[in-house]
């Protein structure tokens, strides 16, 4: 390929995301901090922005262009998610439309023909709203000593168990769900032995319980807790006991799209504090005049940018079918302690006022903490890196 050539390709990659900046930006710009306080307020489900994101055909911005989704990769998802992050809503913005992008992602991978057309074009319209039942209260991030388990009967299955951390399960229609197909004791190797569904959400099954939580308040998070749920054996995606394995395909954009959510909140958040020090006068000189507002500022943007250098070059080695573990949980960790040192040092910023939810950078401070904590702990993180790239012995 020419020289030219790729400068060509390259103009027009560049075009094609500057175009979903600018779409994204037209949606998310209607909604103005005082919609997000009255949903950080009242706790309901921001359904017109949910809508309106639909609408715009972004939900389906990873799903396959046969099913009506664009077909496009990680890197644009990512682009797309910075932007929602990028102007006041938070991870209450996020998160409403998150969910749809690679959580139904063993879908895309697993599913048969008819799975797909049946299931793909009602999440990419936003008709169905999916809920994911993976946590559960005594396995945490042990994902293999999940206890909730689907015997097998005619027909199909009959589910008991116990999840938490269940995301929009307040207003979902439709459930993610693993459970075990064989007991732990009776599987040759820990990950066998797990299955995942995709089925109704049956309120009549599953009793619902929402968490009050600090932060992210419009989308609720629930314990659940499921008995004798009957799912058909056509909800079954894939092979009986690979659930595991089918779940590892969206864990590394999970973590660069939370990754770039952190760092548009943080990024929001300085561009807050900085306009408050350019405009706050004190002793007759504009605090942003000091270096000791100046500096700390100063400092968090180096930090936010090189989180997204970190977080694109964890997108780009994804789209490019790629390894990408190390790339993409430290893209996690840093984007999180940058959006997070960033909010911190906004409110610090405001002074008293930062406390105030008048200036609204008290708020986004909650909606970035749950980033250092979901959807794995920076410990684990850090673990997996001294492990996979350090060639340090198994720490756990």
């Amino acid at each position: 390929m020419s020289k030219t050539q790729e400068a060509q390709d390259r103009e027009s990659l560049e075009e094609t995301r500057a175009a979903i900046r600018e779409g994204v930006r037209g949606v998310v710009s209607r909604f103005d901090d005082e919609y997000w306080l009255k949903r950080d307020e009242d706790g309901e489900f921001p359904r017109e922005f949910h809508r309106a994101m639909a609408d715009a055909g972004w939900l389906g911005i990873t799903m396959p262009e046969e099913y009506g989704g664009s077909g496009l990769g990680v890197t644009e998802a990512a682009i797309m998610m910075h932007e929602v992050a990028s102007h006041g809503g938070g991870m209450a913005a996020t998160s409403s439309v998150h969910i749809n992008l690679f959580g139904p992602h063993p879908i895309v991978v697993h599913a048969t023909p008819e799975q797909k057309a049946a299931w793909i074009p009602g999440l990419v319209a936003g008709k169905d709203q999916c809920c994911f039942g993976f946590t559960e209260p005594d396995a945490g991030l042990n994902t293999t000593r999940i206890r909730t388990f689907a015997e097998k009967v005619p027909g199909g299955y009959r589910v008991r168990g116990q999840k938490v951390w269940t995301s929009t399960a307040q207003v979902a229609n439709k459930i993610m769900l693993l459970a075990r197909t064989t007991k732990y004791e009776d599987c040759k190797k820990p990950t066998d032995g797990i299955t995942i569904f995709y089925t109704d959400l049956d309120r009549t099954k599953i009793e619902v319980q929402r968490i009050p939580k600090m932060g992210r308040k419009a989308v609720d998070s629930n314990a659940i807790f499921i008995e004798d749920l009957f799912i058909p054996e056509e909800h079954r995606i894939g092979a009986e006991g690979k659930g595991f394995y089918y779940i590892l395909d969206s864990l590394n954009p999970e973590r660069v799209l939370i990754a770039v959510e952190a760092i548009g909140i943080g990024q929001d958040a300085l561009r807050r504090a900085a306009k408050y020090a350019r405009e706050r006068v004190v002793f007759d000189r504009p605090i942003g005049q000091n270096q000791g507002i100046q500096h700390p500022l100063a400092e968090r943007w180096a930090y936010l940018e090189s989180a997204w250098l970190m977080a694109m070059r964890a997108a780009d080695l994804y789209d490019a079918g790629k390894p990408c573990g190390a790339e993409a949980n430290a893209a996690k960790l840093l984007g999180a302690r940058a959006g997070y040192d960033a909010c911190e040092r906004a409110i610090f910023t405001h002074g008293g006022f930062g406390y105030a939810k008048e200036y609204h950078v008290e708020r986004l401070f909650r909606e970035v903490m749950v980033t250092r904590i979901a959807p794995i702990t920076e410990q684990l993180i850090l673990s997996f890196i001294a492990e996979k790239v350090l060639d340090l012995p198994k720490s756990y």
